[in-house]
């Protein structure tokens, strides 16, 4: 068995990982496979890249003037296909494709016309909407029948709104697969049985991660940071904006007193400007062992997002022994019960103040129980359910 997954990235970022982990998997049960990636440098035996730097920033500014997101990258797909039909593949496993490094059409044309098996792992909606890889803070739903007109449209074409056309063009090279779609979350599998995808089998396998990394760790954190003695509340994301409630932060910390202290994790010089003296701004950790010990350090981790789908960030403070508290968006309550955290209406900043003081006052959390709810989260049995997959 040949198995080859295709992705914007090899070892870098979420998916990127996800895909390397895969690979050593089964290169460690003796299967042939190989990771064909568009952008950025990997020592992965198994990586081959198909796009040079030059090539992903072009291609970027072609879908930004045609409008034509995921179909531009015409002779860099023909040159992904040369290596496919080098390879001749059982399976090939799609992971990010728009990231300005395939042709949708040429590549499923492909697999269609050589009847190759395909799982795709679906890490955000992409895939079956004109133009978008979240809606939900936009709080559209033309993706279910047709989009056309898309509000979202100036993030990704400069000029023109061809969302119909490529919400056509995705159902057309979409049909005739021979497809497992997979999703991280229970809710994305949901949204995927309302769209023009609902035909295919989907599949839910969580992401997951690495336990020996994410656990209970004492750090002079709290000390270090003045901050002994206070209830001290963790965001963390990368990208802080409107979209990872930035905006909600900011509010907590005009109505919270001394008492509380909130700490950002991710945050740049363009962030600090935003926010006031009396949060904690970090701009980055050296490594995921001092992100682990920050996750240890807070009392309470909250997440305001207005778009997710399977927050790792959830998964790493509760390895961590620290409860959440998010907003009920995607799939952010799936990991949650009353032991660990909670999840209040997306958007209702009063519902999250009075939680935060409940889990101040009342104290409902344990740590012993944030940590006993990460038995599911191991990378390793998450994505050695990819294999059994393959096996399958």
């Amino acid at each position: 068995m040949k198995i080859v997954q295709i992705n914007s990235v090899c070892g870098q970022g979420s998916t990127g990982k996800i895909c390397v982990a895969v690979s050593h998997l089964l290169t460690e049960r003796g299967i042939e496979n190989y990771i064909l990636y568009a952008s950025g440098k990997s020592n992965e035996p198994a990586g081959r890249r198909y796009m040079t730097d030059r090539e992903v920033k072009w291609q970027a500014l072609r879908s930004r003037i045609l409008g034509n997101y995921g179909f531009n990258t015409r002779r860099a797909t023909k040159r992904l296909l040369r290596e496919l039909d080098s390879i001749r593949p059982d399976i090939v496993h799609l992971h990010n494709l728009h990231g300005h490094n395939v042709h949708l059409e040429l590549l499923c044309s492909y697999l269609k016309e050589r009847k190759i098996k395909v799982f795709w792992t679906f890490h955000d909606c992409w895939a079956f909407t004109g133009y978008c890889p979240h809606y939900d803070m936009a709080g559209c739903a033309q993706w279910k029948t047709q989009c056309e007109t898309c509000i979202q449209r100036r993030h990704y074409s400069w000029f023109w709104d061809r969302s119909a056309y490529l919400y056509r063009k995705k159902r057309e090279a979409l049909t005739g697969l021979d497809m497992t779609i997979i999703t991280p979350s229970q809710w994305l599998a949901d949204q995927v049985k309302q769209s023009f995808l609902k035909e295919y089998p989907v599949r839910v396998i969580h992401n997951g991660i690495n336990l020996e990394v994410f656990r209970p760790r004492e750090s002079d954190f709290r000390s270090r940071y003045g901050l002994e003695g206070r209830f001290m509340i963790l965001g963390v994301a990368f990208g802080w904006g409107p979209r990872k409630g930035l905006d909600v932060f900011i509010e907590l910390a005009k109505r919270l007193d001394e008492s509380y202290r909130i700490v950002l994790v991710g945050t740049d010089d363009a962030v600090d400007r935003l926010i006031p003296e009396n949060i904690l701004s970090i701009h980055r950790t050296q490594n995921q062992v001092e992100l682990a010990e920050i996750y240890t350090a807070a009392d309470l981790f909250v997440n305001p997002t207005r778009e997710e789908n399977y927050p790792t960030t959830h998964m790493e403070a509760l390895a961590c022994g620290t409860p959440v508290l998010s907003f009920r968006t995607g799939g952010c309550a799936e990991m949650l019960d009353e032991s660990c955290g909670a999840v209040v209406p997306k958007n209702d900043v009063d519902a999250l103040e009075r939680m935060i003081r409940t889990a101040r006052e009342g104290k409902p959390f344990t740590s012993e129980d944030c940590v006993a709810m990460t038995g599911n989260f191991g990378e390793l049995d998450r994505f050695m359910e990819y294999v059994m997959c393959y096996e399958n």
